[in-house]
């Protein structure tokens, strides 16, 4: 337990310095004032908090102060951290009761989603399933020969097309060929597109509807990998992927990078998405698990 929290610890330690690194001398033994209320909501802005959630969360902490007649601004720590808390859904366990269970990955550019299949891909075959690619990502070559790289590293088969062949057609296959072979989990990754072009977003509809005409009730999830560097930009992706896919839960990638880390509120409040997975490192095995205690204890350690 304490090498888990240990990795959670070091995965935040950029945002836990940068964006809420001030709350030690800030929330210190001085009485509360007017300021202590300025510098919280602008630490908690300039953490990616978002606006609405950080007024919400300084609603919270100042109906404390009345309820529980708080004075000093370091009595405030421990409300913080529980209202903080409060505010993340604890992430349902990953079950399905279909098989073979298909999910759809998708997010913007650069957001990390090949690596990501790799990394849950893995952790999948670690619990003793049966995993097998799809390559729908058909208009960066680099992208399907990561995957076939992966697929090789652990013996998975990797269902792919030609060069900037229809996505569509190649979800299609991949689901065809893990019904036949009998896998427990096909993982599709689809092509980066920013989720501000109308077309591309068109394109990842018809994926989606392609897998379902392939296998009915699936996909079985959708799984949005949001880049946590992009800060409150990110916010407005999940929106536009939840509305154009239906996104089940989100995957936050490069959470060990940020140096703010605050938008994970933003995107439960706004969008209630749980966040199902963390990517704390470079390694396969750094993609955990999302624990909101551990989440919330990393960034105001």
């Amino acid at each position: 337990m304490a090498d888990f929290f240990n990795k959670w610890r070091e995965g935040l330690a950029r945002t836990s310095k940068a964006a809420f690194g001030r709350l030690a001398s800030m929330l210190g033994a001085t009485e509360i004032t007017s300021d202590t209320w300025d510098d919280l909501e602008a630490l908690l802005i300039q953490a990616d908090v978002g606006i609405e959630t950080a007024q919400l969360v300084l609603k919270s902490l100042k109906d404390a102060v009345k309820r529980d007649g708080l004075t000093r601004a370091s009595e405030l720590q421990a409300v913080l951290k529980a209202e903080l808390r409060s505010r993340l859904i604890t992430p349902p366990p990953i079950a399905f009761s279909t098989k073979p269970a298909v999910i759809l990955l998708v997010g913007v550019n650069g957001s990390g989603k090949t690596t990501t299949a790799a990394k849950l891909g893995q952790r999948f075959l670690k619990e003793g399933k049966k995993i097998l690619f799809g390559a729908a990502d058909t208009f960066r070559a680099a992208a399907v020969d990561q995957l076939q790289v992966w697929g090789d590293r652990l013996k998975a088969e990797v269902v792919s097309g030609a060069p900037e062949s229809d996505p569509g057609a190649v979800a299609y296959n991949a689901v065809q060929a893990g019904i036949a072979r009998g896998v427990d989990i096909i993982l599709i990754d689809t092509a980066g597109r920013l989720h501000t072009r109308f077309n591309l977003m068109e394109e990842l509809k018809k994926v989606y509807r392609v897998v379902n005409k392939a296998m009915p009730d699936a996909p079985h999830a959708v799984w949005l990998v949001l880049d946590a560097t992009t800060g409150q930009n990110a916010l407005q992706q999940a929106r536009a992927f939840k509305d154009a896919v239906k996104v089940t839960g989100v995957i936050l990638s490069k959470l060990d990078s940020s140096a703010r880390g605050g938008m994970a509120f933003a995107i439960q409040r706004e969008l209630g998405l749980p966040i199902l997975f963390a990517g704390l490192g470079e390694k396969p095995e750094d993609l955990t698990p999302f624990d909101p205690d551990a989440f919330v204890n990393g960034i105001l350690d």
